[in-house]
């Protein structure tokens, strides 16, 4: 729930708290806890009060934020005007997206506080030529580091892939526990007791009556038993 009452008198010490991961696959890992943890602390060690939180998951270079520009909104209409980050390239990597960003929150005299350094970034920017020239250093390396890992990633994925053909993903069936065995009970099916095949159809409808679950939790259907068994796993 986003507070939209009045906050101008408290001096500053009510805040917005901003998260951000760098995909949305990462929203049920651990990125939004740490963040959340390391915020915490900062406004329990420095007196501020929380009033809400906001997450986006999208990529450093991704500029057109929900959260975030939800989080604008509320405070031009509620009147807290302080942000805490648990760093800065959890703002942004990318140096110009940074930038932009930053230019925003000056714009609307909003302050933002980088939680591991204790740094107060906007008035940084503002009042010292140096530390503006540091920040923008740092934002410099952080977008170096997210290239160095791409890169590594990519050439992970390149020699997986020419080792096993496939890389990256949703994977097939069989790969997972358990699995394999039902391919197996598939097999077995397909090929019958007697000598005679089994239609995809019946073999469906026998796993659907046996109770044997899919990896999704749906029904067995002909063109699932096709599709795994043709697929030759």
């Amino acid at each position: 729930m986003v507070l939209l009452v009045s906050m101008q008198d408290d001096n500053g010490k009510t805040v917005f708290a901003y998260l951000r991961v760098s995909s949305k696959g990462q929203v049920n890992g651990h990125g939004f806890e740490r963040q959340q943890e390391t915020i915490s602390r900062f406004a329990a060690e420095n007196k501020f009060s929380i009033a809400e939180i906001f997450r986006d998951a999208f990529t450093g270079t991704e500029a057109d934020r929900p959260a975030f520009t939800l989080m604008i909104a509320t405070m031009l209409s509620n009147g807290v005007r302080t942000i805490l980050v648990e760093s800065l390239d959890r703002l942004a990597r990318d140096v110009m997206v940074q930038s932009l960003l930053l230019a925003k929150l000056a714009q609307h005299e909003i302050v933002l506080i980088n939680c591991i350094t204790g740094e107060n970034v906007t008035a940084a920017l503002n009042d010292d030529p140096m530390r503006k020239a540091l920040i923008q250093i740092q934002s410099v390396f952080s977008e170096l580091e997210k290239s160095r890992l791409v890169c590594k990633l990519r050439k992970a994925r390149e020699a997986k892939k020419e080792k096993t053909g496939r890389c990256e993903g949703r994977k097939a069936y069989g790969e997972r526990n358990g699995e394999q065995a039902v391919i197996e009970l598939m097999r077995s099916l397909r090929n019958g007791s007697d000598g005679k095949s089994m239609s995809f159809s019946r073999i469906a409808e026998t796993l659907q009556a046996q109770n044997v679950p899919t990896r999704t939790g749906a029904r067995w259907y002909t063109t699932t038993v096709k599709n795994i068994l043709e697929r030759g796993i």
